[in-house]
């Protein structure tokens, strides 16, 4: 009995000291659970912490990526401004040119008494011509165009007054021939009216509205309209022009000629005052011109008409005390349908006191005029070109031609017998080769004939190649 006690007594003993044992292991597991939770705790805040500055350092990048994407789209659509400006700005320029050059093989005399002809043959760069055109606004523009001729060197011709009897000096320039052919502006509030200004093209003779080598289909402009006119006659003055359906008109007020320098060879032609360094506006000279169709891009007809005195716009003026009225009308048409082409022109004009100027002219110093001072009180011209382009038929880009040219600057004269000495018709036949649009080779070949039995016919072969385009 007493030994079951005992052993009993010794498992209570033995188990409460395990259980001590046990509660003191216990507190200290709890302990190094808290400090481990606490570690892990600290862990994880410096864990939050370095997120939070990670998420501070990305929304710093972001802020910063942002900025250089608006900077970025700053720039872009500065630049695309900058563009678009730029692309206004040039489709408001515009650049055009055109240019020729030949080579001439001709019977030529030596003088007017002279019936031997002598073959001569030349090349000439004869004529490269630049226009530069800006479109202001929409109703506001201006253009010019310049010529450069020959490749020669330019001469100025000036009117000496402080000489004894007055005089007319010629001045070399420096460089090559340069002529501006147009500076003009222009407002144009509707098609069917607007005004220009300045230097500007007259609307008499065809070859003031086609004069590229691809308008006209001789190697050399038509030497019947030359013969009488100024060759795309430009002056200083102000016009209005418009289009009405189908039909086109100009009238100007513009600088008049200056008969001092009318020759028998050419009419009016030469009395054209841009070899004078300041145009004298004395008298003026009226012009106009009204079209059916387009004569540059198809078939037209029309008819114009110059009117101005000329006594006026002379240097001596003592010489003349009449007016010298010129006037000049122009006829002519135009069929340019599929491969076909046909052109004509007839010019008529006249001049009032031909004698009283022909006796001036003989008379001025420095004008020496010689055989040359005789002037027609009438004087006619016409020229017919036809072609057909073998393209509709042939794979080939050649257009063939025949022409026919006719001056007479001497149709009549006041007194006396007018010479037929001027009287000259030229026929040929050729050809036009295009490579390209924008290039065409010609060749010509013809008959001269002069309207006076002793001078015997001449014939004549020309090589041109030209060019056109426009940005």
């Amino acid at each position: 009995m007493n030994s079951k006690i005992s052993l009993l007594a010794m498992t209570l003993a033995s188990v409460m000291g395990l259980g001590s044992f046990a509660s003191a292991n216990a507190a200290n597991e709890t302990d190094a659970l808290a400090k481990a939770i606490a570690k892990q705790e600290a862990e994880i805040a410096a864990l939050k912490q370095q997120l939070t500055l990670i998420t501070q350092q990305q929304q710093q990048q972001s802020d910063q990526q942002q900025v250089e994407r608006d900077t970025l789209a700053a720039k872009v659509e500065q630049v695309a401004d900058e563009v678009s400006s730029a692309q206004d700005l040039f489709s408001r320029f515009s650049f055009k040119s055109y240019g020729t050059a030949n080579y001439t093989s001709d019977e030529y005399f030596d003088n007017v008494q002279d019936t031997t002809p002598e073959r001569r043959n030349r090349f000439d760069l004869e004529r490269i011509v630049t226009e530069f055109g800006y479109q202001f606004t929409d109703e506001w523009s201006m253009e010019v165009e310049i010529e450069y001729e020959h490749g020669g060197t330019g001469t100025s011709l000036e009117y000496d007054g402080f000489d004894e009897f007055g005089e007319f000096e010629s001045e070399v320039e420096a460089g090559g021939e340069v002529i501006v052919e147009k500076a003009e502006i222009r407002y144009r509030p509707s098609k069917a009216f607007g005004v220009k200004l300045g230097n500007i093209h007259l609307p008499i003779g065809l070859t003031s509205m086609l004069h590229k080598p691809n308008q006209y289909l001789t190697v050399q402009r038509h030497k019947s309209e030359a013969a009488m006119l100024p060759a795309v006659w430009n002056e200083n003055g102000i016009g209005v022009y418009g289009q009405v359906s189908d039909f086109h008109y100009q009238a100007q007020i513009v600088s008049g000629l200056n008969s001092e320098y009318f020759r028998t060879y050419d009419w009016s032609a030469s009395g054209h005052q841009k070899r004078f360094e300041h145009v004298n506006g004395d008298d003026l000279a009226f012009a106009g011109r009204l079209d059916y169709g387009n004569f540059k891009t198809g078939s037209a007809v029309g008819v114009a008409y110059y009117y101005g005195n000329t006594s006026g716009n002379r240097h001596k003026s003592n010489k003349l005390d009449v007016d010298g009225a010129i006037s000049i009308v122009s006829v002519a048409g135009a069929f340019v349908e599929g491969p076909w082409i046909l052109r004509g022109q007839y010019l008529y004009g006249t001049l009032d006191d031909s004698d009283a100027i022909t006796q001036a002219n003989k008379t001025t110093p420095g004008l020496r005029p010689g055989n040359f001072a005789q002037l027609g009180s009438e004087s006619q011209s016409f020229f017919v070109e036809a072609g057909m382009k073998l393209d509709s038929w042939f794979n080939i880009p050649v257009t063939v031609f025949a022409n026919i040219d006719y001056s007479n600057p001497l149709m009549a004269v006041e007194t006396g017998t007018a010479s037929k000495r001027f009287e000259n018709t030229w026929s040929s036949l050729g050809l036009n080769y295009f490579p390209i649009p924008e290039v065409v080779i010609k060749a010509e070949g013809g008959l001269h004939q002069v309207a006076v039995a002793s001078i015997p016919d001449t014939n004549f072969f020309a090589l041109g190649v030209g060019y056109q385009f426009s940005l």
